[in-house]
């Protein structure tokens, strides 16, 4: 009965082989979704990275117009006090 268990051997190995190959392809599978979602993450977080450096130039641009215009407000209330002083004065 020799023959039967190196049958029973060689057949056991090769269940095992193929146990092993099939947690391999689940352990690849699962690691290759990870890095898929990881890159995903990545690409999410570089987008609204972009986005928020695009709003902050926004809102610097926003700031220099209305500097220029509160600075124009200015220019023209001196021009308004130096005409109400004229005016005084006739």
């Amino acid at each position: 009965g020799g023959v039967g268990r190196g049958k029973m051997a060689a057949g056991g190995a090769a269940d095992a082989q193929a146990r092993f190959g099939h947690s391999v392809k689940g352990l690849l599978t699962e690691k290759v979704t990870s890095c898929g979602t990881d890159v995903i993450a990545l690409t999410k977080q570089v987008l609204k990275g972009s986005r928020s450096a695009e709003l902050l130039g926004q809102a610097a641009r926003n700031m220099v117009m209305q500097e220029d215009a509160i600075l124009h407000s200015e220019d023209s209330l001196r021009k308004m006090a130096i005409i109400t002083t004229h005016l005084q004065y006739q």
